[in-house]
């Protein structure tokens, strides 16, 4: 057996910027639009120099490539067996990646989405993009993991070790459980996206009986409805706080710390709060904690696993 970890990617260095974007926005199973794709280039490459602050902001680059490779360098060494990487909008990487996914002996790669909760535009896309480029027929996904309870248990561990780091009583917190948007036309259309969040906030919250807890789904990009309610807006009102003294952002579907963690909560999202009168702060991601890590290894061995097929979106 092989691990195939695969994650989303993100620039490595400001001059990454670019590439990344144009990767991102050409992705069909992310952005489905008849408008070719030349036109999203273009848009990639005015939009590159518009973001370069905010990744300047958060040390040059982002660290989600680095805690990936760090995270499969420590699972070779724990469980013995080859272990692969892909990021998917990092185009500079794919030929690499795509050749020691294809010279891998193994009678099975087991492949890993840092994605808990399953949708077609990043798990999905990912499938599809092996799909057209693989011809590997060894790959057996896990394709999600929203209440698994290893992965449950790393939340509550990350959340409560933040607690304490920051002596807040949990009778005092709001915790604001923020997770990555998805256009509505796509749960519409069969994505299970958004039932997959709310089952992982209901089970992270239960272990805090004493804290109240609000799902929202930030970084909205383009025109049409997304899963609401927004971040932002959960954040201009505040009524669902309930006199609590301290909001605490846990970014529910994102497993490393990055851009969307890194700049668009803790320096869009939490002044907002703050500006209110209300204390409020980021808890990170899982990262490189040592929970996390052994819960990857439980769900590697507990998820059932799929042929890539039963991830590839139907076609209407």
């Amino acid at each position: 057996m092989a691990i195939l970890l695969v994650n989303f990617g993100g620039p490595r260095s400001l001059d990454e910027i670019e590439p990344f974007l144009c990767e991102l926005l050409t992705d069909r199973e992310l952005i489905r639009t008849w408008l070719p794709p030349f036109f999203f280039r273009r848009i990639a490459k005015k939009r590159a120099p518009k973001i370069r602050h905010d990744y300047e902001s958060i040390g040059g680059k982002s660290p989600i490539y680095d805690t990936t490779e760090t995270i499969a360098s420590e699972l070779r060494e724990r469980l013995q067996v080859p272990v692969l990487t892909f990021h998917r909008y990092l185009p500079s990487t794919h030929a690499d990646s795509l050749r020691a996914i294809e010279a891998c002996r193994a009678d099975e790669i087991r492949v890993f989405p840092f994605f808990p909760q399953f949708s077609y535009a990043t798990t999905g896309s990912i499938a599809t993009l092996f799909a057209k480029r693989l011809s590997s027929n060894n790959l057996r996904w896990i394709k999600s993991y929203p209440i698994n309870p290893a992965f449950i248990r790393a939340w509550i561990s990350t959340i409560r070790s933040f607690l304490e780091e920051h002596a807040i009583q949990e009778k005092d917190a709001a915790f604001l459980f923020s997770a990555h948007g998805l256009p509505r036309s796509f749960v519409e259309k069969g994505d299970p996206y958004e039932g997959e969040c709310q089952a992982s906030f209901r089970a992270i919250l239960a272990a805090f009986p004493d804290a109240i807890g609000k799902l929202a789904y930030q970084s909205k990009f383009g025109r049409g409805e997304w899963l609401r309610p927004y971040t932002q807006d959960v954040c201009e009102d505040l009524s669902w706080v309930q006199g609590r003294k301290t909001v605490v952002f846990v970014p529910l579907a994102f497993t490393s710390d990055h851009i969307e963690t890194l700049f668009e909560i803790e320096q869009l999202y939490v002044p907002i709060i703050k500006a209110k009168g209300i204390a409020s702060l980021r808890c990170p991601a899982l990262n490189l904690t040592p929970a996390w890590i052994d819960a990857i290894v439980q769900i590697l061995e507990d998820e059932p696993l799929c042929k890539p097929e039963a991830l590839l979106r139907r076609r209407y």
